[in-house]
């Protein structure tokens, strides 16, 4: 059985786009959620759908980063699935666990995935240290109106 899981970080993001390509490749059963993907616990949806496939299913995304954002996570769930005989597939960069060389470019891809993401926390920071030498505040006004 083709099973497919389709997550948004925020409610104001839509799920269509990834909702068709499931449904194009022949997803029988499709799980979604709008929940950040950076640890697995929070999503009640995902592991819903880890739990509903069985050996021999196949269990798609439509991109690698919609399954998670942390590479500890995903190898998690990739393992997971592995030992239970399921098949792991990424539509939109054609991975596929079911090969060795599937296996091997989920691999370097969630590595790059989590340096991209050590980056933007890098930069983020330097942003906020940068704002607060030129005096930004940050947070809420205090109660009583004051800065």
């Amino acid at each position: 059985m083709k099973v497919g899981y389709a997550r948004v970080s925020s409610s104001g993001q839509n799920l269509e786009s990834q909702m068709d390509v499931l449904r194009k490749i022949g997803c029988e059963k499709i799980f979604q959620e709008k929940e950040s993907g950076k640890n697995t616990s929070n999503r009640k949806e995902l592991l819903n759908a880890l739990d509903f496939c069985r050996e021999g299913d196949e269990f798609y995304v439509a991109r690698l980063d919609r399954c998670s954002r942390s590479v500890k996570d995903l190898h998690e769930i990739i393992d997971n699935l592995n030992k239970k005989g399921i098949a792991f597939k990424a539509t939109e960069q054609d991975l596929d666990t079911s090969t060795s060389s599937g296996r091997l470019m989920i691999g370097l891809l969630s590595i790059v995935s989590a340096f991209e993401t050590d980056l933007r926390a890098e930069r983020q920071a330097e942003g906020i240290t940068a704002a607060l030498k030129r005096g930004v505040k940050f947070g809420r006004n205090s109660k009583n109106g004051s800065e």
